[in-house]
């Protein structure tokens, strides 16, 4: 018995000499949490969290979609998050001997940790339904750079729109393929740096164009530019579009750390009798 227990001459009080963390609640709580947000995420996608309608003048914008995707974020976050630092806190085992305040930062502990075993094994777990949506909103804001899935790159719908012939007997050229290849790679690698198209490579393509589409030198050249803005514009709204949804899955997790730390206390309370009216009256007294 001596050393089991350790007294505390301070207070004059027996604690236990056992963990205060209930790794088995923790866990279940955490279980819990990622059941309930791969339910909620899919839920999501069923209310069409990861579609923006292509159509001009139906459904919702781009702008309006990041505002609803993110906030569905976060109250799929307080409702999973809460959840899961409820149970954790309701199903760990009483502490006898402990100090009320202690009680209190040990439940509010257990939540915050069922919410980071759920985040952790979320980020691997659930990265897939939930890229489905981040997929989405960032698509639905760069709805103009997105390329089918049968195309060799994003890049190639803007070497169709440089290619488009406006005389259709220009479309008789030998091995466009070769060409249209040649200009994805010289779009992908100058945008990939993070650069613009230089000098030489602009006269080129203007050149192409020209030779492709029967346009005259400057036609080609005002057309090589337009798309060239088109390009700049686009992954500008991508970089913009995947900011935001970082900023608001950031909100959703630090919220979502809140509520389960809050569900963990009030769990833990009603676990150990501590709340509501009745709680002297009829104490738990099962460990």
């Amino acid at each position: 018995m001596e050393n089991a227990l350790r007294q505390n001459p301070q207070v004059n009080e027996v604690e236990p000499t056992v963990s205060g963390v209930s790794w088995p609640a923790v866990l279940a709580g955490a279980v819990a949490s990622l059941a309930l947000t791969l339910l909620l995420l899919s839920f999501g996608a069923g209310m069409g969290f990861t579609v923006v309608s292509p159509w001009g003048n139906s459904g919702v914008s781009a702008t309006t979609f990041q505002i609803g995707t993110g906030l569905y974020f976060i109250v799929m976050a307080m409702i999973s998050s809460a959840l899961g630092g409820y149970l954790a806190g309701r199903l760990r085992t009483k502490w006898v001997g402990v100090q009320t305040t202690e009680v209190h930062f040990r439940d509010t502990a257990h939540g915050f940790l069922a919410w980071a075993a759920a985040s952790v094994l979320g980020a691997v777990l659930l990265a897939s339904p939930a890229s489905s949506i981040l997929g989405g909103t960032i698509a639905g804001a760069t709805q103009g750079a997105a390329a089918s899935a049968s195309q060799s790159s994003p890049m190639s719908i803007y070497v169709d729109s440089l290619l488009r012939p406006d005389n259709p007997s220009a479309q008789g050229q030998q091995n466009p393929s070769d060409i249209r290849f040649e200009l994805v790679r010289l779009f992908t690698k100058s945008f990939h740096d993070g650069t613009d198209l230089n000098p030489a490579d602009r006269a080129y393509a203007a050149k192409v164009v020209s030779a492709r589409t029967g346009l005259s030198q400057a036609d080609a050249e005002k057309r090589v530019n337009d798309v060239v803005n088109q390009v700049k514009t686009d992954l500008d709204k991508a970089r913009k579009a995947a900011m935001q949804t970082a900023i608001w899955l950031t909100l959703s997790l630090f919220i979502g750390a809140f509520c389960a730390a809050l569900a963990a206390t009030e769990g833990g309370g009603l676990r150990d009798g501590t709340w509501g009216k009745k709680a002297h009256s009829n104490p738990v007294t099962n460990p």
